[in-house]
């Protein structure tokens, strides 16, 4: 078989399209490179959900824990403190058998106890309480000026937070931001290690390495793959965060404009 016809065969594989059998026995590089790149497919869905639905979350969160109500400042920190203090592969564990609890009292929590939903939810999770503890530390850095400019523009409320400490918010959490989202498109590789089943065996990138592991018993030729593609993933991440970092800080002078640096993470 030709690695086109390779490609053709299981490039989708992930999504439910080409070949339903994995190969059996000879298995060439293509193969591997082909199907680990079709799983990679699931860990981008995990990572640019979570991400994106996060985004929203954790401005609410910093916005709550800034504020003078206890009743909207506690529960944001609570939330931040929990999700940030416990691991996430316990969350992926305890999440499971809460949704799978909830499965047997109502058939509408079916698809919670699946990785296309559940997991995206924990990480969507995760993800806010991070972020949302970034977005509050930039929240605490905007200058004292810029909101006693506001002021005196006559600027109030929704407009002056959406003109003025939204803008200045994301400017000073950007570099920070970038590597959050980093480590989150690396953390959905747990999403293999907990509880949650892949849909009709269609897994994400680390379901085919260790496939292709278990039956050559060579370990060092499918995982390498799965962290090449991570690096092509990172590279994608850093080259988006980085155009939005440079339009974010478009008005500054080049020597005042914050670089984005990414700092390596050991563990979530």
């Amino acid at each position: 078989m030709s690695c086109v016809q390779t490609i053709q065969d299981y490039g989708l594989r992930s999504l439910g399209f080409g070949e339903r059998l994995l190969p059996r026995e000879g298995f060439t590089l293509c193969e591997q490179f082909t199907l680990i790149g079709s799983g990679i497919i699931w860990n981008v869905y995990f990572g640019a959900l979570a991400l994106a639905a996060g985004f929203l979350l954790a401005t609410v969160l910093a916005v709550a824990k800034q504020s003078h109500n206890r009743w909207l400042r506690k529960p944001a920190e609570w939330f931040i403190f929990i999700f940030r203090g416990s691991p996430l592969f316990i969350q992926f564990f305890f999440a499971y058998f809460l949704f799978l609890s909830l499965k047997g009292a109502s058939s509408f929590f079916n698809p919670f106890t699946s990785a296309w939903l559940g997991a995206l939810i924990v990480l969507f999770l995760n993800t806010a309480a991070y972020t949302g503890e970034i977005f509050y530390g930039a929240l605490r850095s905007i200058p004292k000026g810029d909101i006693e400019a506001a002021d005196a523009y006559g600027l109030s409320g929704w407009t002056r937070f959406r003109r003025i400490i939204w803008p200045t918010m994301l400017r000073l959490a950007w570099p920070a931001y970038t590597n959050e989202a980093i480590f989150l498109f690396h953390a959905t590789t747990l999403v293999y290690f907990s509880g949650f089943p892949a849909w009709q065996q269609k897994g994400d990138a680390l379901y085919y390495a260790s496939y292709f592991a278990d039956k050559t018993f060579n370990p060092f030729v499918p995982y390498p793959i799965v962290a090449f593609y991570f690096i092509l993933v990172t590279l994608g991440i850093i080259a988006i965060f980085g155009a939005v970092n440079k339009r974010l800080n478009q008005h500054l002078p080049q020597e005042a404009r914050r670089k984005l640096r990414i700092r390596p993470q050991v563990i979530r």
